[in-house]
């Protein structure tokens, strides 16, 4: 393939890092309805701090907590040391770290950014790549873009909303239910659905089940914005598009919920803030939660230390959710009672063991 598109790619690489750095690409009006979930306070735990055990299983790898620093960036020099710095910090807390898109690793050999099992050995390192250039691309290419940056699992994002608003985005997405059955068969590592801010449907849910799919990423609306950040990126039609389509999407918790009984592994993204919203995450059903724009903040302001300090507090109210719900481990605490507000409920499906819990 041609060089010529590499220039573009970096460029809005590095547009997008710049943008997500900022708060002016949050949802505007609509929140991720984690203010709707109430754990219920057990004053009599019968539980020492130290006994609480994080561990979880995500795309088959062990993380000594329910926590991913989840999908930014990549394909740009800027890139390079911020996955770098990140990803050895995932490494050292015993969580998992995803790559942003690796478009450029695919389509242009661009390989910064995408470098990090010499300081990530043992992380959960998540590739990811498009749908459309999934579909367009050989299983072999795909095996070797796993391969390249050592990737436990590769994410396929799903983003119409997003590449529709994007000043020369995709704009055909046909073929992706046989590019993701396609994949789940013939490559190496599992293959994570993933949702880049607009939220996975039940719907979506039950027919990439249906494919043998066992982990997604929800990645649902209340954090950043992806149609607002190439709404920022645009000119004319696709910026008025974008201002129309700003807040378009299901909030997390609801994603969560719509999710939660299909057998999925998931991991809830899009605009968790703390340990108490993963925590109320994994309550509605999700196996961790994951975290972008709070540590590229982090990072942005004060380093790697600031990003580790961040997560360490993340983890650390984890933690004391689990103790003050009564829950030993973070699946004990899918067990416990809850009360959800009826903005949420709403999204819950009846008939399901969530819908037992909070009516209990």
């Amino acid at each position: 393939m041609p060089d010529s598109s590499q220039p573009d790619i970096q460029s809005r690489k590095a547009e997008h890092l710049s943008l997500c750095e900022t708060d002016q690409v949050a949802f505007q009006q609509k929140s991720t309805l984690f203010e709707e979930v109430e754990l219920i306070h057990d004053a009599l735990p019968e539980l020492h701090v130290d006994e609480i055990d994080l561990a979880v299983t995500f795309a088959g790898k062990k993380l000594k907590a329910p926590v991913i620093i989840a999908a930014m960036t990549g394909g740009v020099a800027e890139a390079d040391a911020i996955n770098r710095d990140l990803a050895a910090l995932a490494d050292s807390l015993g969580i998992g770290f995803g790559f942003g898109s690796q478009r450029p690793l695919l389509q242009d050999g661009v390989s910064e950014g995408y470098t990090v099992r010499d300081v990530a050995p043992n992380a959960l390192v998540l590739g990811n790549i498009g749908i459309v250039q999934a579909r367009e691309s050989s299983t072999d290419d795909l095996q070797k873009l796993v391969d390249t940056c050592g990737a436990d699992a590769l994410c396929v994002h799903l983003n119409p909303a997003m590449e529709v608003i994007q000043p020369g985005g995709d704009t055909d997405f046909r073929g992706g239910i046989e590019t993701i059955e396609r994949l789940q068969k013939d490559l190496s590592v599992p293959v994570v659905v993933k949702e880049t801010g607009c939220g996975l449907s039940r719907s979506v849910g039950q027919r990439v089940r249906k494919l043998g799919v066992e982990w997604v990423d929800c990645s649902g609306a209340g954090g950043t914005s992806w149609v607002g950040v190439e709404t920022l990126r645009a000119r004319a039609k696709t910026q008025a598009l974008g201002e129309r389509f700003w807040d378009w999407g299901i909030p997390t918790a609801a994603s969560v919920a719509q999710l939660s009984d299909l057998g999925l592994g998931i991991c809830a993204t899009g605009g968790v803030q703390n340990g108490l919203d993963i925590a109320k995450a994994i309550a509605l059903g999700a196996t961790c939660g994951g975290m972008a724009r709070p540590v590229l903040q982090a990072h942005a302001q004060g380093g790697t230390e600031a990003a580790r300090e961040l997560l360490e507090s993340v983890i650390d109210e984890i933690r004391l959710a689990c103790l003050l719900s009564g829950a030993r481990t973070p699946y004990e605490l899918q067990e416990k009672p809850l009360r959800i507000g009826p903005k949420l409920e709403q999204w819950v499906p009846s008939g399901t063991r969530l819908s037992e819990r909070y009516r209990s």
